[in-house]
């Protein structure tokens, strides 16, 4: 009778043998080869076409390149941290368009970040109901103008809103005359003021700010081109975001819901109970995309208005460009990008940190009261 050797099978959260943990084991030489040979072109990529440009940001943004020639030639000297302090604590014009192009930015992502966020959950609740009839017709409509080009989409907006635009012209039409609206550069929240009776900022609001803007002028709100940038961007990035949540609410299983119907919940008390801590992932998802792409919206800025009118539609986006390409300053227009990189960063950790797992227990009835 022969007897044979049992051979080894791993099960699922099995540790393989010693001998083949081993960092010196053939196989495992092996496998970190094969990883190295088919990670090599997108580390290869990542370094050159991400990190060399991000070192040379960063060395232009501490130097007085002046935009000819190699930014590492000897002529090029650095200037340590002078053109991040003309941007933040030296009193100028420097600091007055940062603070103009933060503060329009600001309400830019206010508005933007939760409209484009709830829109896109709704529509993609609506479609996912398997009552509704044409729903891929309905999803593709929905898409349709995230995939339309931005270039296309903000020379037609162009023509609505300008002077001799539809829109104007539509108001007129109703007997609504007077100058432009959309030209106007106050803010929606100075308007509002104005209507009332409030001419004056009062002395405290006047007297102190932020980066050399009154925090009267931090309160203007949001200019009516602003605004219009606002629904451009809403409504060309709602579908997409509305894909991402699509599979979050697909993958919601049926059991879930019905034991809350069995409850007692009602529709709202689901959907806040059940759907949104599900959909927290994609949630984060969706809102540091969208946090990510409004703080760097440029191209609407660059096509539709230019920052104007008298700058309420300014962005940091737009002002680096602004600042390096036409004013030649390539150091401050280095910093207002590291600036706004600094921005982002710190927004989006709080934004984890906000929508984060939360541990602990239940009480006896999760869904609460309907």
């Amino acid at each position: 009778m022969t007897t044979r050797t049992p051979r080894l099978v791993l099960q699922p959260g099995r540790r393989a043998p010693a001998g083949a943990r081993r960092r010196g084991h053939p196989a495992r030489r092996r496998e970190a080869a094969a990883g190295w040979l088919f990670s090599t072109p997108a580390v290869v990529l990542i370094i050159v076409f991400f990190a060399v440009p991000i070192a040379m940001a960063a060395w232009v943004s501490i130097s007085d390149w002046g935009g000819i020639g190699s930014p590492f030639s000897p002529t090029v000297h650095a200037v340590g941290l002078a053109n991040y302090k003309a941007l933040l604590t030296e009193p100028g014009l420097p600091q007055q368009d940062l603070a103009l192009s933060l503060r329009d930015n600001l309400y830019y992502v206010l508005l933007v970040v939760p409209l484009q966020t709830s829109i896109a959950l709704f529509l993609a609740i609506v479609v996912s109901r398997r009552a509704l009839r044409g729903r891929g017709f309905f999803r593709t409509a929905f898409y349709f103008p995230s995939v339309t080009s931005s270039v296309a989409v903000s020379i037609v907006f162009l023509f609505l809103f300008a002077d001799g635009g539809v829109v104007n012209g539509l108001l007129h039409y109703l007997g609504v005359h007077g100058p432009n609206w959309f030209s106007d550069p106050s803010g929606v929240l100075h308007l509002i003021l104005r209507g009332a009776g409030v001419r004056r900022p009062p002395h405290l609001l006047a007297a102190h700010g932020l980066l050399g803007m009154s925090w009267w002028g931090w309160l203007a709100g949001p200019s009516l081109a602003m605004l219009t940038l606002v629904t451009l961007a809403v409504w060309t990035t709602a579908g997409i975001y509305m894909l991402l949540f699509l599979p979050a609410l697909y993958n919601i299983s049926g059991d879930v819901e019905e034991a809350a119907l069995v409850d007692g919940a009602g529709a709202w008390t689901r959907f806040r109970r059940i759907t949104l801590p599900l959909l927290r992932p994609v949630l984060f998802l969706v809102l540091t995309l969208g946090l990510i792409g409004t703080w760097q919206v440029f191209d609407q800025v660059f096509l539709i208005t230019q920052g104007g009118p008298a700058g309420t539609t300014l962005t940091p986006a737009y002002l680096a460009y602004q600042v390096s390409f036409g004013n030649e300053q390539w150091g401050q227009g280095a910093a207002i990008a590291f600036i706004l990189f600094a921005i982002i960063g710190v927004l989006t950790i709080v934004q984890r940190l906000v929508l984060r797992e939360r541990r602990g227990g239940t009480g006896a009835n999760p869904w609460g009261s309907s």
